[in-house]
């Protein structure tokens, strides 16, 4: 249980801040996704399965907080857990540049995915001028974001776990 509080309360403030920031932070319609952030990271330090269950339950808030359809999100964003939690061994024997990757690829996936199953609902745009207006761009914001908060949002949810990473950065 005492792990589960630094997880829950992350998620829940992810998806305060996807919902009430985000928005306002958007740069040329292009906003961050805290929930993906606070997913990868989870998964990084946590594992697969965590990685896993954090991504659908925050996706599956954030669809429904939404106006858009309810499961997309949840999705995508477990999917991503799980596959970012399988690297989970060998997040803290590297240095940054592995989870700046991992956070890299994972955002870039998820808005690929995300933009696809949208397409498929019939509730995104086409595809091709949002690839590079929106999903590429937001890749991008995601993983600056990302180099940022990493380091911080790890130490909080595994407060009792020697961090290495971004030890120079922090």
């Amino acid at each position: 249980m005492r792990r589960a509080l630094p997880t829950i309360a992350a998620i829940f403030v992810a998806v305060l801040l996807q919902v009430g920031l985000a928005p306002y932070m958007a740069i040329g319609g292009v906003t961050p996704n805290f929930l993906l952030l606070v997913v990868v990271t989870l998964a990084l330090v946590e594992g697969p399965t965590p990685g896993a269950a954090s991504g659908f339950a925050a996706g599956l808030l954030f669809d429904l907080l939404g106006t858009g359809p309810v499961g997309p999100m949840a999705l995508v964003l477990a999917v991503t857990g799980y596959v970012a939690g399988l690297l989970h061994e060998q997040m803290f024997a590297e240095g940054w540049l592995l989870p700046l990757t991992v956070l890299a690829v994972a955002s870039l996936a998820a808005e690929l995915a995300y933009g696809l199953l949208l397409m498929l609902m019939g509730a995104g745009g086409p595809f091709w001028s949002s690839l590079l207006t929106i999903m590429l761009p937001g890749a991008v914001y995601n993983t600056a974001l990302g180099l940022l908060v990493y380091p911080w949002l790890a130490r909080f949810l595994r407060p009792d776990q020697q961090m290495k990473t971004f030890r120079r950065l922090a």
